[in-house]
């Protein structure tokens, strides 16, 4: 495939220099740029919108810290991508947040929030008042400026025609989401079910709530980003690269994510898509797939090594979290799944636990 020129000669080689580049670079600037929207959300006038904003950075920090390492690849093109992928990442985990810790139910009220994240990259769609469903009003332009930052920072992006429709189809499967599963309990499932009936047939790999949990991550557009970031690209490498990272990498990038939150789950009443398996086994099996699926996917990319790291990173955090040892079952799972690792994923799980300690 002719896509491997795609970013030549800036992807990290290897695990180690992707980590300096980390460290030097990816975790202090996006910590810097996490603090200038603390600043202004701290400013936000209406208590509850404030108190969800600042929570949102506060708690989710690593999501943007995670993000932040597809700007590892292109190093030169930082001060672009690493604004972008915080901004966007800032308005997901503060939407989720508002509707997750909601004074509502409503699925327009999280459908009208969730469009600014698809204004957020569509720069030439008009904005709204995100809010005009709540009764929360005063965010004193917060929610806007994040969304104008996304669309500043695509405007400097040399390729974004070619990912545009790409992203928009990812956000717009994430905020569908959303919606479906913020509504009341006794209607997100069945929800969730028809919604996968619309789908089910492009994907027929999966089961339903390995789609859902694919929809849920923001890997896919952070990359698409990347991608864009680079003069070279074509319409078919930016389809190929979509293709490759939804559903598998995405899939099990949040499937991971549900596994080691179950038990804080059930006691939050919280759906979680790992709880859908028949039985213990069959959920070690379809992870075990997953992360199979993931690293053929990675594979098959341009500057694949990048993408392997991508996974085996993935795998890496996640397992090396604390909540694991609480788990007994998601102990066993973990057991499982880092049996045989490489020594890549070994590498990330001591660095994942160095940069928790650090924190």
């Amino acid at each position: 495939m002719h896509t491997k020129s795609l970013l030549a000669g800036h992807s990290p080689r290897g695990p180690i220099s992707l980590m300096k580049r980390v460290y030097k670079y990816i975790l202090p600037e996006v910590r810097a740029e996490l603090n200038r929207w603390r600043a202004i959300a701290n400013a936000i006038p209406d208590p509850e919108l404030r108190k969800q904003a600042l929570d949102s950075m506060n708690a989710k920090q690593f999501h943007c810290e995670g993000g932040g390492v597809y700007a590892a690849a292109n190093l030169e093109q930082r001060h672009i991508l690493i604004p972008l992928i915080v901004a966007l990442q800032t308005i997901s985990d503060y939407l989720d947040n508002l509707c997750d810790r909601s004074t509502s139910l409503d699925p327009d009220d999280f459908r009208l929030l969730h469009q600014s994240m698809l204004d957020a990259v569509t720069p030439e769609a008009p904005t709204a008042n995100y809010y005009s469903f709540r009764v929360e009003q005063d965010d004193g332009g917060y929610l806007l400026a994040l969304v104008m930052k996304c669309r500043n920072s695509i405007a400097a992006l040399p390729s974004y025609e070619y990912v545009q429709k790409h992203v928009r189809e990812l956000v717009q499967l994430y905020a569908d989401l959303q919606v479906y599963k913020h509504i009341t309990h006794s209607k997100r499932e069945q929800e969730l079910l028809n919604w996968w009936g619309i789908h089910s047939a492009r994907y027929p790999q999966l089961k339903w709530n390995e789609f859902a949990a694919a929809t849920g991550s923001t890997l896919g557009m952070f990359m698409l980003f990347l991608a864009a970031s680079d003069s070279s690209l074509d319409a078919h490498q930016a389809e190929t690269i979509k293709e490759s990272y939804f559903p598998s990498i995405c899939g099990l990038h949040i499937l991971l994510d549900y596994l080691i939150d179950q038990a804080e789950d059930e006691i939050g009443g919280d759906l979680n898509f790992c709880s859908y398996y028949e039985n213990q086994q069959m959920l070690n099996e379809r992870m075990g797939q997953m992360v199979l699926a993931a690293r053929k996917s990675a594979d098959e990319l341009p500057f694949g090594h990048f993408h392997r790291m991508i996974v085996e990173g993935l795998v890496a955090l996640y397992l090396s979290d604390p909540k694991v040892r609480d788990q007994r079952e998601v102990r066993k799972t973990a057991k499982l799944l880092m049996k045989g690792s490489p020594w890549t994923r070994l590498f990330f799980w001591l660095n994942s636990y160095w940069i928790r300690k650090a924190m």
